[in-house]
C-alpha cells in the first residue's frame, strides 16, 4: 500500500513572513521598525494645552493711593513667570473703573524685567487694574483692583463756605454763628483743610503761595489791598464770584468781585 503525500507546498518561515508577524519592515537590509496599522495620533486635549500655558503673577505698585486734584500717579506693573522666576514680556493694559464699566486707558509692553509704568493723571477717586494680555506660552492675566482717591479741596472749602451763609457781620467774630471778613476767612479754611490763619486781612496775605489774578482757582484767597496793606478778604468761588463777609449790617453771602484791587494766596493744592 502506498503513503498518501501531500501536494501542498510547505508554508516558508523565512525573515520576510517573521518581519511581517512583527510588524517590522526590510528595507535596504536595515531592519526598520513599523507602527501597526492599528496604531493612530494622540490627539492633544483642551486640558493638556493649558498645562502648557503659564499663567503669569502680576503685581501693581502706586507711587500713592491718595492725591490732589491734577496731581500724577504712576502705576507700575510686573510680570513673573511664578514657575522660573523669570520676567514676562507682552503687552499690559491700564484700564479706569469710574462706574460699573472699565476703560482701557492706554497699553504699554513690558520692558526686559517684565515691568510697565503708566503715568495718569485723575480727574476724580477712580478705581484702577492692569491687564496682561497674554503671549505665546503665557496666559492673560489681570490684576486685582485699586481705588485712587482724589482729594478736592477746593470743594471742600467752597462747601464750608456755603455752610454759612446768612451769618451776621459782627467786627471781631470769628464763628460759628458771626463773623467779621478775616473771621470768616480764618474759620472755614481751619474748617474744611485744616490750615490756620490769623484774625487780619492784612496778616492774612502773608499766607500761602502767591498766585496771578489769570491763574486764580476757586478756593484761593483773595485779599484786597489799599495799597499793599490788606483792608478785606474773601474766598473765590469762581466766575467772578467770592464768598465773604462783606461789612457792618450784611451777612455771609456769595458776591460778585467788586474791585481789581487785590493779591491771590493759593494755600492749598486744588
Amino acid at each position: 500500500m502506498h503513503e498518501r503525500t501531500s501536494h501542498r507546498r510547505p508554508r516558508k518561515t523565512g525573515t520576510g513572513s517573521i518581519a511581517l508577524s512583527l510588524g517590522l519592515c526590510l528595507c535596504a537590509g536595515q531592519l526598520v521598525a513599523t507602527a501597526p496599522a492599528s496604531a493612530a495620533p494622540v490627539p492633544v486635549t483642551a486640558a493638556a494645552a493649558a498645562a502648557a500655558t503659564v499663567k503669569p503673577r502680576i503685581t501693581n505698585s502706586y507711587n500713592r493711593k491718595t492725591v490732589a486734584a491734577g496731581k500724577t500717579v504712576r502705576v507700575t506693573t510686573k510680570l513673573v513667570n511664578p514657575k522660573t522666576g523669570k520676567a514676562v514680556k507682552g503687552k499690559v493694559k491700564l484700564q479706569i473703573r469710574g462706574g460699573k464699566a472699565w476703560k482701557t486707558w492706554v497699553t504699554r509692553s513690558t520692558n526686559s524685567k517684565g515691568v510697565a509704568s503708566f503715568l495718569t493723571k485723575p480727574g476724580g477717586s477712580l478705581y484702577y487694574r492692569t491687564i496682561f494680555t497674554g503671549a505665546k506660552g503665557f496666559a492673560s492675566v489681570r490684576s486685582s483692583q485699586t481705588k485712587i482717591t482724589v482729594k478736592n479741596n477746593a470743594a471742600k472749602i467752597l462747601a464750608e463756605a456755603a455752610k454759612h451763609k446768612g451769618a451776621r457781620y459782627v467786627f471781631g467774630a470769628a464763628g460759628p454763628r458771626q463773623f467779621d471778613c478775616s473771621g470768616y476767612t480764618m474759620y472755614v479754611y481751619k474748617k474744611a483743610v485744616g490750615k490756620k490763619l490769623p484774625h487780619k486781612a492784612n496778616s492774612q496775605q502773608k499766607y500761602g503761595k502767591a498766585v496771578s489774578k489769570g491763574n486764580k482757582k476757586a478756593g484761593d484767597l483773595l485779599v484786597f489791598r489799599s495799597g499793599s496793606y490788606g483792608t478785606h478778604v474773601g474766598i473765590y468761588a469762581g466766575g467772578g464770584y467770592m464768598w465773604a463777609s462783606p461789612r457792618a449790617g450784611k451777612t455771609v453771602q456769595k458776591q460778585k468781585v467788586y474791585s481789581n484791587s487785590y493779591v491771590v494766596r493759593r494755600l492749598v493744592s486744588a
